[in-house]
């Protein structure tokens, strides 16, 4: 299933390129960390953008959408590790009251899919499979033609060739086993509509079949096998992929709210008979899945996406040539910078699609990063690689401008932005 493939103007625009820890004390109303606004920025390559710093550019934009109403939820920028800024606003959980703080765990929607390649490294590398292998390979059930000519490989760079089939948005799904076996008789409907090889956009066969192939491999489930081996490895302690129930229970988990037609905000998790309006996502409520489909989605906090991050490029969860793979640029993005240029302002020197997550060149410096969207919460995690920096933007209520909010993480990270060479 694709969860928070957000294909309208602006967010299809974003998510095309989808993006891309201690606790301090309160102060205004936010969650702040790090590095205080008055200390002087150190000189050199290590030196932190004044942007950056809290009472810095970034900092003032996010404290003026949430004095708006405009933002709910939190962001942190991190610098080799350590926090530079934490801020958090607005609730977790209106009814019971509960504030958003970095502990708490908000939806990922699509931000969450570069996990299942990560599993899929982390097996490839052990040698239990190939990225060669075709889907016939490791699972039945599938059309002849997608069994014998796509590979892993295809679906990983969103190359398949595949279609979506159709999914029903309005159905509520009661246990684990339930939306299991719903996602892998969806999955096995796909048809080649192209020869592999083919660029693809949002194609959720290409989410659903990695995360079958794992747990084929495995013999476990998709999500034990991603909690145990890419959370745990991480030092992710408050990510997980939590059940409805939970979601209505845990005070560490934000709940996600819905702009109606009439303009009021609903609890999504509180609200299952609700959907959004959104003509690009109408009808959809995230709660309604008992728990996200394999591959796709999950809950995250913010220090946990900077471990994930950090991870990734100092050996923890992939050998270093596997983690080279997974964000190794494999897909010319078109001449709009595949559509980080088009959802922000920001201009894209080059843009490619890596293994569900894109990657690009700004203002000279690489970025590699993932968003996600869906009714009542976004998500963004990016990559700084050649500086150091992680920024991670995590929402629960409807109405932010999100990508503005990255294109602001970008300016303060990167600098103004520049005009293109030509």
């Amino acid at each position: 299933m694709s969860s928070g493939s957000a294909r309208g103007v602006g967010r299809r625009q974003l998510l095309g390129w989808s993006g891309v820890a201690a606790t301090g004390a309160m102060v205004g109303g936010a969650q702040l960390s790090g590095a205080g606004a008055g200390h002087a920025a150190p000189a050199g390559p290590d030196a932190v953008p004044p942007d950056t710093r809290p009472g810095g550019a970034y900092d003032r934009y996010v404290a003026k959408l949430a004095a708006e109403g405009r933002f709910s939820g939190v962001v942190m920028l991190a610098h080799r590790g350590r926090t530079v800024l934490s801020r958090s606003y607005g609730m977790a959980d209106k009814e019971r009251g509960v504030r958003n703080h970095p502990g708490i765990a908000f939806n990922l929607s699509s931000a969450g899919k570069p996990f299942g390649p990560v599993a899929v490294l982390q097996l490839a590398q052990q040698g239990r499979l190939h990225l060669w292998d075709t889907v016939g390979t490791h699972l039945k059930g599938f059309a002849r033609e997608v069994a014998e000519k796509v590979t892993i490989h295809h679906l990983l760079s969103g190359t398949s060739g595949l279609d979506n089939p159709p999914e029903d948005l309005e159905r509520v799904f009661q246990s684990r086993e339930e939306v299991r076996e719903y996602s892998e008789r969806w999955a096995r409907q796909a048809k080649l509509v192209a020869a592999p090889g083919s660029p693809t956009e949002h194609i959720g066969a290409e989410i659903a079949i990695p995360a079958m192939i794992v747990e084929a491999v495995t013999g476990t489930t998709y999500w034990d096998y991603v909690e145990e081996n890419v959370f745990r490895r991480c030092g992710m302690t408050g990510t997980a992929y939590f059940t409805r129930p939970q979601w209505l229970t845990d005070p560490h988990i934000a709940h996600s709210y819905m702009r109606q037609a009439d303009g009021s905000l609903v609890d999504a998790v509180r609200n299952l008979d609700k959907g959004s309006p959104d003509p690009y996502q109408l009808g959809k409520n995230p709660a309604r899945t008992f728990i996200d489909a394999p591959g796709d989605g999950g809950f995250a906090t913010a220090p946990d996406l900077v471990r994930f991050a950090q991870a990734l490029t100092g050996g923890t969860v992939l050998d270093s040539h596997y983690a080279e793979l997974l964000t190794g640029p494999k897909i010319p993005h078109g001449p709009q910078g595949g559509g980080l240029a088009r959802g922000t302002a920001a201009p894209v020197d080059a843009s490619f699609g890596a293994y569900q997550m894109p990657v690009g060149i700004v203002n000279g410096q690489w970025l590699k990063g993932r968003a996600g969207v869906n009714p009542g919460s976004f998500a963004s995690w990016n990559i700084y690689p050649d500086t150091g920096w992680v920024g991670v933007i995590l929402g629960n209520q409807d109405g932010a401008p999100f990508p503005q909010i990255i294109e602001q993480e970008m300016q303060a990270v990167l600098g103004p932005a520049r005009l293109p060479s030509r």
